[in-house]
């Protein structure tokens, strides 16, 4: 007994469902279009007899369509010419086309099996292939002539053979979701390593030279450029910044994330929006805008308008435009005193804003 079946391991085998195939396809030019139109409705031209997939073949052309219903049609058919053998089936796709149209092999994967057979027919193909009048406005007819392309995969036989089974590979290692920003957090809070003080609002804050530097070409600039290379003891002073807003940044510059604000949220974002221009933190001031497009409101747009106007927040914009597109929303932003001092501060906005209002659909 072998080893495997002592331990109990179940037996494993696998087999496949293969249909056998045969592809081709036969070109067939017709010239001298316009004289093959005297033919009546329900009379065909036929191709040679070609051969695919060990079976004969032959292309019916209908100038005038294969009957009164497609009269103002040319109708194309397939043909399997073996009549003769009664008791024949053949399974095939096809797919007849203009040959201009063909510009790589085309693929017969999803096209409908059709049984060529006495019971059933010995034709498939279009009865309505073009109209004749849109066919001869069409490149396809070129010098009173034209070329059709009839592709055909015959399916051979369908039969089940056993193959080798694939085994799945087993893994026996799982890898952890990154923690980096979990590791860096706690490189801020434990402030190891820190090199770097900086003063905001009254506040110092311990912080590592080159995270702020890899993170924000201005504090790179500040940091690296003007301050000498081996004074890591003296103090950055940062002017015109909440200590709060700056622990915030902070935060954000080694974690990539914001902390959760669950009251006034609104204004820490825009004080937030404020710091990533000041600082060049994309990212940050993208996130600012997306969350104060949700506190725009009749109270708040003055305000949120003239900041997206003055930091170049071309979304937060928009989304103010958009609010104050509505009627009932512009009359009332109007009668408060913040669109007033907003007409005062940012007259050029004030234009914009009539322009965007006067564009139709904007309201």
């Amino acid at each position: 007994m072998s080893p495997a079946a002592r331990r109990g391991n179940p037996s494993r085998s696998a087999s496949a469902i293969v249909a056998d195939t045969a592809t081709g396809y036969h070109l067939l030019k017709v010239d001298g279009y316009s004289l093959t139109k005297a033919t009546p409705t329900g009379s065909s031209l036929t191709s040679t007899q070609f051969t695919v997939g060990g079976h004969r073949w032959r292309i019916k052309y209908y100038p005038n369509g294969d009957s009164a219903d497609s009269a103002d049609y040319i109708s194309i058919y397939l043909l399997l010419d073996e009549k003769a053998s009664l008791d024949l089936k053949v399974e095939a796709k096809y797919l007849i086309s203009f040959a201009d149209q063909v510009k790589t092999q085309p693929s017969l994967k999803y096209r409908t099996v059709r049984t060529f057979h006495r019971q059933g027919s010995w034709t498939w193909g279009y009865g309505k292939f073009i109209k004749r009048e849109d066919f001869e406005k069409s490149d396809h007819l070129r010098d009173d002539s034209f070329t059709i392309r009839c592709d055909i995969l015959v399916v051979h036989k369908i039969h089940t053979k056993e193959t080798a089974e694939i085994l799945p590979v087993e893994t026996f290692v799982s890898v952890p979701p990154s923690d980096m920003n979990q590791q860096f957090g706690d490189l801020l809070e434990t402030e190891k390593g820190a090199d770097v003080v900086l003063e905001v609002g009254g506040q110092t804050f311990a912080a590592h030279r080159c995270v702020l530097a890899a993170r924000s070409p201005v504090f790179r600039a500040e940091l690296y450029g003007l301050m000498k290379e081996g004074d890591t003891a003296g103090v950055v002073c940062i002017e015109e910044m909440e200590a709060q807003v700056f622990k915030v940044l902070l935060r954000f510059l080694y974690t990539d994330s914001l902390p959760e604000m669950k009251e006034e949220e609104d204004v820490m974002c825009q004080h937030l929006l404020v710091a990533a221009d000041r600082y060049n933190l994309e990212r940050l001031k993208l996130i600012c805008e997306e969350k104060l497009c949700k506190y725009i409101s009749v109270g708040t747009v003055s305000n949120i308008l003239a900041l997206a106007d003055q930091h170049h927040c071309d979304g937060l914009k928009k989304a103010c435009f958009n609010f104050l597109g509505s009627p009932a929303n512009l009359s009332a932003v109007v009668a408060g005193d913040g669109f007033k001092h907003l007409s005062k501060i940012c007259p050029s906005l004030m234009e914009e804003l009539v322009v965007v209002l006067a564009l139709p659909g904007s309201s």
